[in-house]
């Protein structure tokens, strides 16, 4: 039995006024301490944790808009830079096709000239041709004409009339 009475004496918590204000001013002194030296400072590291977090995201916001914009701007130059490229290769284009046609042109006048100056020579070697050809023509036709003279006039006295006559022929011509 003793057992018995041993166990309903025994309370864990007894409430009592003393033990109640005591308990109440140790939980107070202990709440003060914990709040001046570790609520205080785990505070003030969440806040400053907190801080970092939305300077970093405001940071990365920031740099995605960058980006954004260097990707824009990078758009814009690759654009202008394939459009002076097209407009480079148009000039370049129009620049040959420009060569090309002075040169054709160049080549025709060359032409042009020198099929002249071989017309002019043609023309001259003709004349030059026809004139040797007139000059051994009239060579042979005298002597031809001498031959046939000489053996036509057989005496002196013939001879010289025969050039009075073509002397006189020629001063009247």
């Amino acid at each position: 039995m003793n057992f018995i009475f041993l166990s309903s004496s025994f309370a864990p918590f007894q409430p009592t006024p003393g033990l109640a204000l005591w308990s109440l001013i140790i939980f107070l002194l202990f709440w003060a301490l914990m709040s001046k030296f570790a609520f205080r400072p785990i505070a003030d590291a969440l806040d400053k944790r907190n801080g970092d977090i939305q300077s970093a995201l405001d940071e990365a916001k920031k740099a995605k808009e960058e980006m954004a914009n260097m990707k824009a701007e990078n758009e814009r130059i690759l654009g202008d830079a394939r459009e002076e490229r097209t407009k480079i290769l148009s000039e370049a284009k129009d620049m040959k096709n420009q060569i090309v046609s002075e040169a054709k042109e160049q080549a025709k006048l060359e032409a042009n000239k020198i099929a002249t100056n071989a017309k002019i020579e043609i023309e001259n070697q003709k004349k030059a041709a026809i004139t040797e050809v007139k000059n051994s023509a009239g060579i042979m036709a005298l002597e031809i004409a001498e031959k046939v003279i000489k053996k036509e006039l057989k005496g002196k006295s013939e001879h010289e009339d025969f050039v009075n006559k073509l002397v006189n022929d020629f001063n009247m011509n």
